[in-house]
This record gives structure tokens, C-alpha cells and sequence, in this order.
């Protein structure tokens, strides 16, 4: 896994705990950026078959992940059966979207990109399916 790029699940905490944990257990078979995040920190947006070490809350990797679809969506579009595929427990697509607002317009995003995000129908995300690979 060393030689793979990182990939953070939010902030080092709790939530990326969790997170981590579901991609251990199965349970989390997808994850959602923002687009403007990708843009602002000059990265291009992953594609199927890019493979990447999903980091814990200290930096060290904990699962190897490989991208098996990666779409560029309003947030409109995310239905109910790729929000629960996020493994955090969704019930559908409204609950993840609230959840996913909250975190896009929380002070660490705002922090990076310089203002806070108005997330609208038409807020582009990137929506990413993956597997786990064996160790």
C-alpha cells in the first residue's frame, strides 16, 4: 500500500474512523467529493482502475481501494441505493445529501477553498464506487 496516493476519508476524527471502518468491514463501497475541491486543489478527478491507500485518522494506511466507477454529477442525481452504498447507515438519498451539505459547508472546507460552498441541485460531485483489494 505504500507506493499507492493517499486518499482521506473528511477530517482525521471520528468520522474518518468510521469511514475507515466501513471500508474494512464492506459496508462502504463508494464516497463523494465535492468538484471544487478536486479543482481548487489542482488535482484531476480519478477514473476507473486508479488505485488508491485509504488513510486513518493517523496518516497510515489502512485498506488499498481500486475505483470501479467514478462519475461527475449534480448532487440531485445521487440516489438512494449509492447513498447507502457510502456505508455510513443513509436511509437514502436525502439523508446523505444532508449529511454530505453539512460536511461540504463545514469550517475545514471553507478553510481550504477560502469561502464556504452554496451547495445547490446543480453542485457538481464526484461520485466514486470502488472495491477493496486483498491485502
Amino acid at each position: 500500500m505504500d507506493d499507492l496516493p493517499p486518499l482521506e476519508l473528511a477530517f482525521p476524527g471520528p468520522e474518518r474512523d468510521r469511514g475507515v471502518a466501513a471500508v474494512l468491514n464492506g459496508e462502504k463501497t463508494a464516497f463523494t467529493g465535492l468538484l471544487e475541491l478536486h479543482e481548487k486543489a489542482g488535482e484531476p478527478v480519478p477514473g476507473p482502475g486508479d488505485r488508491f491507500a485509504v488513510l486513518d485518522s493517523d496518516g497510515r494506511p489502512a485498506a488499498a481501494i481500486e475505483l470501479t466507477e467514478v462519475r461527475v454529477v449534480p448532487i440531485k442525481e445521487i440516489d438512494d441505493a449509492y447513498a447507502r452504498a457510502e456505508g455510513r447507515g443513509y436511509a437514502g438519498a436525502a439523508e446523505w445529501r444532508a449529511d454530505h451539505e453539512r460536511f461540504f459547508r463545514s469550517d475545514g472546507v471553507a478553510a481550504f477553498l477560502g469561502r464556504t460552498p452554496e451547495i445547490t441541485d446543480e453542485t457538481l460531485v464526484v461520485a466514486q464506487r470502488f472495491r477493496r483489494l486483498d491485502p
